[in-house]
């Protein structure tokens, strides 16, 4: 009878990256766990100023549920290296999908976080792509 030597899969190897984009990426996945806990603990009406009135949801279930997701786009950005380019891509499309929160934020002059003028709460409008390009940044290959 032949035997069959089955051999496990091998993982691949962790895409390349810098010093400095694993810094970012630790400081990253270091500020969406604080600002998860934050969602579930002590700033959650300050949280629930930027949910849209339009969201067909109970707004503390909206802010409980993006703490629960912001803290394991955190955790997954600091223990994933070798899926980071994934969990980078997502974390961005995160901070895609909670943009209209600033948004109404800004439209419904609500004030939050300090957010107490128009002109506050227009300048951290500007503050989203950042994030979202951090989050790119952060987890992406670079080039040679």
């Amino acid at each position: 009878m032949n035997e069959v030597q089955i051999t496990p899969p091998t993982e691949a190897p962790a895409p390349p990256t810098t010093r400095a984009r694993t810094f970012a990426r630790y400081l990253l996945a270091a500020s969406l766990i604080f600002a998860g806990l934050a969602h579930l603990f002590w700033a959650r009406k300050d949280f629930q100023a930027q949910v849209p009135d339009w969201v067909p949801m109970d707004k503390d279930g909206v802010v409980m549920a993006s703490g629960g997701v912001e803290i394991m786009l955190g955790a997954g950005l600091a223990v994933a290296n070798r899926d980071r380019v994934r969990v980078g891509r997502l974390a961005a499309l995160f901070f895609a999908a909670v943009f209209p929160g600033n948004i109404a934020q800004y439209l419904g002059k609500r004030s939050a976080f300090g957010l107490d003028t128009d002109r506050k709460r227009l300048i951290r409008l500007f503050f989203q792509p950042v994030l979202i390009l951090w989050a790119l940044w952060s987890t992406g290959i670079p080039r040679r």
